[in-house]
């Protein structure tokens, strides 16, 4: 089961704004090595921009060591 997080909840500055960081998806993808497919998915998903939250939260990648 998961529960919504309320970030004015969360004491440290620092990482409320960490969480909040606007990031665009073509630069996220490019940093995080994410392929095309992905790209378009996450594209598609949140628009040119969002937070890195969300973009954490909703890449994917395959494993590569196998």
């Amino acid at each position: 089961m998961s529960t919504h997080i309320d970030v004015n909840q969360i004491n440290d500055d620092r990482q409320n704004d960490r969480l909040r960081e606007v990031w665009s998806v073509t630069e996220f993808s490019r940093r995080h090595r994410l392929e095309q497919d992905e790209e378009k998915r996450l594209l598609k998903l949140f628009g040119s921009f969002a937070t890195k939250q969300e973009l954490l939260s909703n890449a994917q990648r395959p494993c590569r060591f196998r």
